[in-house]
């Protein structure tokens, strides 16, 4: 593994507000509207396009979400979505230029029922980390005829395309909030200058389960792929992207992989409390010999670069839950300790049986929260999509909605990243 250094420079967004071009100016995003959609609809598969804005305390609603992305400008280094919307290269090299605080966050019409809501305001406000960014809404209606995969694409493309045609604002910015370095040279190095530090390494599981439910490395259906070792700056640096349909409450989001928290805490003690080797990313298959593939995969790649400790992230639950535990058995039986974090799916009482497999070896588990829990949302003042969507989404019902009230119940299921496992949301932990 090379050395690679990343600069990701972040640039101040304290507003955001529509203008005649697109630029940042005294700590403000201004967004030409009629361009933005212009260069949008120019995407194939796109019929018309719509663009609101959302700011953290507006009495607005969101739904139902399909992606969430941050604008970035690349200075130096493998530009945009490598494999994607550009040629495909190297990432985790180089320096960005990030509109911190901002987000583009795609709506439409329901291609997976597995989207979700963010609400900007009050009791929903509270469960997705999404309501305290600045967001630019971006509403796509696809041409009549595609079949949902399609469909799914045209949205995943736009939302990458958005979030680069906003990143051009940081393009000349030379004054940032903060620089944030991320560097690491090869394991040969990293022993050599850590020599009595713990290993680790992260293995990150992703859904990868045919079409709408998997997430894209470098372009690649994750579903196609073998466990996969990653710098981690890769990551950081778009080389991982969701093009899945998932619970939108674990549902690992672009911007999510671009902020992968998981990575950044293990980068703080690296050097000092650890010495942490790299990423393996494992697909989450939905065939048992499939799952004995990958989890055994995993367990000897972490094996072979020596590792004496391993933090597994699950995205979803149910099925990838054996996965979860399959990987753990198989690294603890060989003497490597692992930390499992997932969430539960424990019913509306929370009484429920948390996950659907279990192991004698899980015995470091860390809960990001029961995708079951209700919450009971208020009346917005706009809404930005369509609330009867909630009837469609996992975690919501036929009902859930009343358009007389204008407030909506659901569960956690429905609201964007609020369980994260790779720990992006606003929750806390409780050791007991």
């Amino acid at each position: 593994m090379n050395s690679l250094r990343l600069e990701l420079r972040k640039v101040e967004i304290e507003d955001i507000n529509f203008g005649d071009e697109t630029i940042v100016k005294d700590k403000c995003l201004y967004i030409n509207k009629d361009a933005f959609i212009e260069e949008m609809k120019k995407i194939s598969g796109v019929k018309d396009i719509k663009v609101d804005l959302a700011r953290p305390g507006e009495k607005k609603r969101i739904i139902p979400v399909k992606d969430v992305i941050e604008p970035r400008y690349t200075v130096e280094g493998t530009k945009g979505f490598p494999g994607v919307t550009t040629d495909v290269g190297p990432c985790g090299d180089g320096i960005v230029n990030v509109l911190s605080g901002t987000a583009i966050v795609t709506i439409g019409d329901i291609v997976g029922f597995q989207e979700g809501v963010i609400d900007m305001w009050g009791e929903g406000a509270k469960w997705t980390p999404f309501s305290k960014t600045m967001n630019v809404v971006v509403d796509i209606t696809p041409v009549e005829g595609l079949n949902p995969h399609e469909h799914e694409e045209v949205c995943r493309i736009v939302g990458l395309k958005a979030s680069e045609y906003v990143g051009e604002a940081a393009k000349d910015i030379e004054d940032f909030k903060e620089v944030q370095v991320f560097e690491m040279g090869d394991h040969a190095e990293e022993n050599e200058k850590y020599p009595d530090l713990p290993k680790v390494v992260y293995v990150e599981m992703l859904i990868s389960q045919g079409l709408l439910h998997s997430g894209y490395i470098y372009g690649t259906d994750s579903a196609h792929i073998l466990p996969t070792f990653l710098h981690p700056n890769e990551e950081l640096d778009n080389a991982v992207i969701s093009g899945n349909c998932v619970a939108a409450c674990d549902k690992i989001t672009t911007y999510q992989h671009q902020n992968n928290n998981v990575i950044r805490e293990l980068y703080n003690k690296h050097g000092k409390e650890i010495n942490f080797l790299g990423v393996v990313m494992t697909p989450e298959m939905t065939t048992l010999n499939g799952k004995f593939v990958s989890c055994d995969y995993t367990a000897k790649l972490c094996k072979m670069v020596g590792a004496d400790g391993v933090i597994i992230s699950e995205e979803g639950y149910g099925n990838p839950d054996s996965d979860l535990v399959m990987i753990c058995s198989r690294l603890e039986k060989q003497g490597i300790k692992t930390v499992l974090i997932t969430d539960e799916c424990s019913g509306w009482d929370g009484t429920s049986q948390p996950l659907t497999d279990t192991a004698k070896e899980a015995v470091a588990v860390i809960s990001t929260g029961n995708v079951s829990h209700i919450v009971e949302l208020e009346k917005a003042d706009q809404v930005l999509g369509d609330p009867e969507a909630i009837a469609n989404l996992a975690g919501g019902w036929a009902g859930a909605y009343d358009p007389e009230t204008g407030t909506m119940k659901c569960e956690l299921n429905a609201v964007i990243g609020a369980t994260s496992e790779i720990g992006y949301h606003n929750a806390t932990c409780k050791l007991y």
